[in-house]
């Protein structure tokens, strides 16, 4: 066991853990946070996204240890105009069925947005590739991501 002072959403998280324990069991066990969701363990399903700095990362397979003194941003702490655009198409266009994969794909969203304001359709997939949603809502995934960008357009 090591002694880790992990920032996420701009609040030091003091953990006792085992060097190679996985930052998402960090994220729900050590600091309660429970939006970022475990999917399959492997970093395949992107229910466990989150962001490092400023990457995209997928927590389940990401050792405390590599995350070093950079900020972790989980769902909950997720802001700014692409994330409020998201966030509103996501509601807007009903996007969600069981919701189980959405805080992963709204990581997947705000990164490419944040990015690439003017996604094309091969642009979005490329960029939400390995997100997988069980309940197929990839299209209404797609359009919220389009309806976003429209809106910082605006």
């Amino acid at each position: 066991m090591s002694a880790y002072t992990l920032k996420i959403n701009g609040r030091a998280h003091q953990l006792d853990v085992d060097p190679n324990t996985p930052l998402l069991w960090a994220i729900r066990d050590g600091a309660g946070l429970t939006g970022t969701k475990y999917g399959c363990g492997v970093a395949q399903c992107g229910a466990c996204t989150v962001r490092v700095g400023d990457q995209t990362m997928r927590s389940c397979s990401l050792p405390v240890s590599a995350v070093g003194d950079r900020e972790v941003t989980t769902i909950e702490g997720l802001s700014g105009r692409e994330a409020a655009a998201i966030q509103k198409a996501w509601v807007g266009l009903d996007v969600p069925q069981c919701g189980y994969c959405q805080s992963g794909q709204i990581m997947s969203a705000v990164a490419l947005l944040e990015g690439n304001p003017k996604p094309t359709d091969r642009d979005i997939d490329l960029a939400m590739n390995g997100n997988i949603c069980r309940c197929a809502t990839y299209v209404r995934i797609r359009a919220a991501i389009k309806n976003a960008a429209r809106t910082l357009e605006s």
